[in-house]
């Protein structure tokens, strides 16, 4: 089994199709003759670092307070309108 050393800018262009592109992991594989586990330990260690749980939190929160305003705004439109009515 022979050892094929590719340059860092081939592991990163090959981790890019993958994170940013988002293409299967299978399919980068196929098409540039890497294994699927070589990809996976460039992404390790060619991956911007994502901020991880911090961001995640704050999407998930950012998420709830949304939907909360959005039904509040719903409500309200509900609200005017039936009193619209009242008025005429």
């Amino acid at each position: 089994m022979s050892k094929s050393n590719f340059s860092d800018d081939f592991k990163r262009d090959a981790v890019a199709q993958i994170t940013e592109r988002g293409y299967p992991v299978s399919e980068v594989s196929q098409r540039l003759g890497v294994s699927p586990h070589s990809l996976y330990a460039w992404k390790k260690k060619f991956s911007a670092p994502s901020g991880g749980d911090d961001r995640d939190a704050e999407i998930r929160r950012l998420k709830r307070e949304l939907t909360r305003v959005t039904e509040e705004r719903d409500i309200l439109k509900k609200a005017t309108a039936y009193f619209a009515r009242d008025a005429k």
